[in-house]
């Protein structure tokens, strides 16, 4: 029989338990119902972990690591958008294309948020989760602005934050109903409005006619 190590163990249950919370929620989540997902005996949850709690805090780590490591790319506005809407309406696009790709895992982000805030002592880490997000965003605002030459009316993280609520709010209409047109609505509002928070660069001036220049 092949040996596992404490590492591929953990990490083991810890998938194991994200789908768990993503298919019946945190509550559902116990030991043995984790173990049983996993294939292991409950004597190897003790083996890798101490209790339930580390285990989700590990899962709500791994959950935000992936997550930033999926969307980070995914919220790079689209290469060659020509104006600053056009770039923002593209990164959302690619933000809706990742979602829709693994629902499962927003699910289970929104869960592990949800447990978080109401878990003593776990608050930390939702606000963890969401500076990421707000961080992620940020980077984005700022790579749209580059690629079209816009400058951002106010700061770049208060812009950030107002991102991550619209795409908060795309993401759990969307995993209700599953509504691909209404999500492409939202979007187009998301894009307006947060394209009209900036000012589009300065064409470069003209030189001066030159006065002693001779004319023909």
């Amino acid at each position: 029989m092949t040996r596992i190590s404490a590492v591929d163990r953990r990490a083991a249950l810890v998938r194991a338990a994200l789908r768990v919370v993503a298919r019946d929620g945190v509550s559902a989540a116990t030991t043995r119902s984790i173990v049983a997902e996993a294939g292991m005996s409950l004597a190897s949850f003790h083996y890798a972990f101490a209790s339930r709690d580390e285990l989700m805090v590990e899962l709500i780590n791994a959950v935000v690591d992936g997550e930033e490591t999926a969307l980070a790319p995914a919220l790079q506005p689209v290469l060659g958008g020509v104006t600053i809407r056009d770039a923002v309406r593209g990164g959302l696009q690619n933000y809706f294309d990742a979602v829709r790709a693994d629902p499962d895992r927003e699910k289970a982000m929104f869960e592990l948020t949800q447990w978080a805030l109401r878990e003593p002592g776990f608050e930390p880490l939702a606000r963890r989760q969401y500076d990421r997000y707000f961080a992620v965003a940020e980077r984005a605002l700022v790579a749209a602005a580059s690629l079209t030459g816009c400058v951002w009316r106010g700061p770049t993280a208060e812009i950030a934050r107002m991102l991550v609520v619209l795409t908060d709010g795309l993401t759990i209409a969307w995993l209700v109903t599953r509504d691909d047109a209404a999500a492409a609505a939202t979007m187009d509002f998301a894009a307006d409005a947060v394209a009209d928070l900036a000012t589009p660069a300065r064409a470069p001036l003209a030189p001066h006619p030159n006065p002693n220049a001779r004319t023909r």
